[in-house]
């Protein structure tokens, strides 16, 4: 029987619904293991992992039948996939399943930081009634800058557009005409810049886009935009971030994710009540209904897969 190695959560439904198939080993913590991981990955045909597992090339080698990698998510970056692809291994992301719960999160903290909430309910309730000294601001009229526009920034442009937004997008692999019929105009990343009230991030980790976020860029920024980011941590550089809104080349910020998980001292230490932010550990794209989503669909595509 052919066996299955998950080691990190997954919904329960799911995994027994692989088992009724296939032989699992289910230890949503083996990925603070390694040692333990790297003896039980050697004899398995599939393993599904989350993003704190590190499938590098190491821990690959070690894997002498793996055949399928299923990934609870869409990011690839803990994953070798070229030592994958190599090796004959097949890469299982759960594309578009939590595409909703991200972007109803950036819309979310779209609106909050328009509205100041950060700032006006940390003055609250500490007793200082800033009723007239923050701004608040509304979505319609303002224009949102989407840097990627695949599953994920359609969703939120469909989403801005219902609050009146003005919708532009970067993306180098998207055709005019596609981005024309959601009502959404290419733009060059500069223009972005310059044009944005609201700008999200919706790229993939790569060499162009690691520190894609820098001073430079945010020195660009002619109508000091919201920044948020809830697609991978290295994009922006957050010391630069920090610098750009103690400057007031930005208005807010909001990130979901970070160069460095769980988020380093150094830079949480920089945040104050008065700052127009909001951090959050990873969760975007982490709400129930996208965790069925995701388990399930990795579920189904597993056992088609080997069987």
């Amino acid at each position: 029987m052919k066996k299955i190695l998950i080691t990190e959560f997954m919904e329960q439904d799911s995994v027994d619904s692989i088992s009724e198939v296939f032989e699992v080993i289910y230890d949503p913590s083996l990925h603070e293991n390694i040692e333990s991981l790297e003896s039980q990955i050697e004899l398995v045909d599939a393993v599904i992992v989350r993003n704190k597992t590190q499938l590098n090339e190491s821990l690959l080698l070690k894997a002498k039948n793996l055949k399928f990698v299923g990934r609870l998510g869409v990011g690839l970056d803990n994953i070798d996939t070229n030592f994958c692809l190599d090796n004959n291994i097949f890469v299982q992301p759960a594309t578009g399943m939590n595409a909703d719960s991200v972007a109803e999160y950036v819309i979310a903290c779209t609106l909050s930081l328009l509205k100041n909430i950060p700032t006006s309910h940390s003055g609250t309730s500490t007793g200082q009634w800033p009723r007239t000294s923050i701004k608040s601001r509304e979505l319609g009229g303002k224009t949102l800058g989407l840097l990627g526009f695949g599953v994920i920034g359609k969703k939120v442009s469909r989403l801005a557009q219902i609050f009146g937004a003005n919708v532009i997008a970067y993306d180098p692999f998207v055709e005019s005409s596609d981005a024309e019929n959601l009502g959404v105009s290419l733009t060059s990343q500069e223009e972005l810049f310059n044009l944005s009230d609201v700008i999200t991030i919706h790229l993939p980790l790569t060499i162009e886009t690691r520190d894609l976020m820098n001073l430079s860029s945010f020195k660009k920024m002619k109508k000091n935009p919201i920044i948020i980011n809830s697609s991978r941590g290295s994009i922006v550089n957050e010391n630069d971030l920090l610098i750009a809104y103690k400057e007031k080349f930005i208005s807010g910020f909001a990130l979901d994710v970070y160069e460095s998980e769980p988020v380093k001292e150094s830079f949480y230490n920089e945040i104050t009540s008065s700052m127009n932010c909001i951090l959050t550990p990873h969760t975007s794209g982490v709400t129930v209904e996208s965790n069925i989503r995701v388990s399930q669909f990795i579920a189904d595509k597993t056992i088609k897969f080997l069987e």
